[in-house]
């Protein structure tokens, strides 16, 4: 049995209770569903910023009353203090996902990026570490290597930040480094590159790449690549996501008081990208004829990314599971049902 296999089992057996916040966006409510499928108490804290009561209502659907009745929602902002303090009441394990994230939408709007992302994260560190939470995890970012050009990308060597996003994914890992020089109060961060999946918000200007494009498809729409499709970017499918939380909530204290790539290890152009979509759809008996639209590239972009994982496969016993097309293929029938 691998590591993950192995806690999972763990946890079936013995129960905890668990925060996510962010529970209502794409990731979170990922981690609440697995969650709630292994039978955890699960608290759940979203202001819906960019989360959906849908994907909760999605996730109640998915598993049994019994399991959702072990689900506490609170509606309440992480720029709230009072809600954090809330929120972290009785908790074993905090998984912090809430956060504004896109690199264009931090451009038009840092002011906004910077409160959520800072003073929202030390908020939960504050409030986690005053509640003696056992663990926090919390989501940091392939944009914190900027204009590093080494592929590769090793967590220990990183370049200058591209956009305000990538300041303040950076700047959350200073500070769990201080609080856990400071205060002895030791986090993991999870550096996720373009992680893709069910849940995940097609809509609106600041969408990701691979639920944008598919709906695009599903709709007979244009679907547009910034600049000439060659850039690329390592996809990991959110049950590597998932895996990577769990681990890194339950994991030892040596391996605390870091960061770690979350990805596969690969990567993939946009053009590839264009026909595995096309190429799923298809076999989905949802053909898409068009050829794609090139256009500019787009301001505080890297070229490539790519993530080396031998640091979490070591200390975390980290194996995901999904490769890119594995990945696309287990979530196309999602994405035809509830984006087209």
């Amino acid at each position: 049995m691998t590591a993950y296999q192995n806690l999972l089992e763990t946890l079936r057996q013995n129960p905890k209770t668990w925060l996510v916040t962010g529970v209502a966006g794409f990731i979170g409510s990922n981690l609440l569903e697995h969650l709630l499928k292994l039978d955890q108490q699960v608290v759940g804290l979203d202001n819906f910023a960019t989360g959906h009561q849908h994907n909760l209502d999605e996730v109640q659907n998915l598993v049994t009353p019994e399991q959702w009745n072990r689900f506490q929602f609170v509606e309440g902002d992480i720029c709230n203090q009072t809600d954090c303090e809330k929120a972290c009441e009785g908790v074993d394990y905090v998984l912090h996902q809430a956060a504004l994230g896109s690199v264009p939408r931090s451009i038009k709007d840092p002011v906004t990026t910077n409160a959520a992302n800072i003073t929202g994260f030390l908020n939960m560190l504050v409030a986690a570490r005053d509640a003696g939470v056992q663990s926090f995890t919390y989501a940091a970012s392939s944009s914190t290597y900027g204009d590093h050009p080494a592929l590769p990308k090793v967590e220990e060597n990183i370049g200058k930040p591209l956009s305000p996003y990538a300041v303040t994914k950076y700047v959350n890992e200073l500070y769990a480094d201080v609080f856990a020089k400071t205060y002895g109060f030791n986090t993991i961060g999870l550096r996720y590159f373009n992680v893709f999946g069910k849940r995940q918000d097609p809509n609106g200007a600041y969408a990701a790449v691979i639920p944008k494009w598919t709906a695009s498809m599903i709709s007979g729409d244009d679907v547009f690549i910034n600049g000439d499709g060659e850039t690329s970017r390592d996809f990991c499918f959110v049950e590597n996501a998932v895996q990577a939380n769990l681990l890194s909530a339950t994991a030892s204290a040596e391996a605390k008081d870091e960061v770690y790539n979350v990805a596969v290890g690969d990567r993939t152009t946009l053009n590839d990208l264009f026909h595995a979509l096309q190429s799923a759809l298809a076999e989905n008996g949802k053909p898409y004829e068009k050829s794609p639209v090139y256009r500019d590239f787009r301001a505080g972009d890297v070229r490539h990314s790519q993530a080396d994982i031998s640091k979490a496969a070591d200390k975390l016993g980290y194996a995901p599971e999904f490769r890119i097309m594995d990945g696309i293929a287990k979530a196309m029938p999602w994405y035809i049902q509830n984006v087209g």
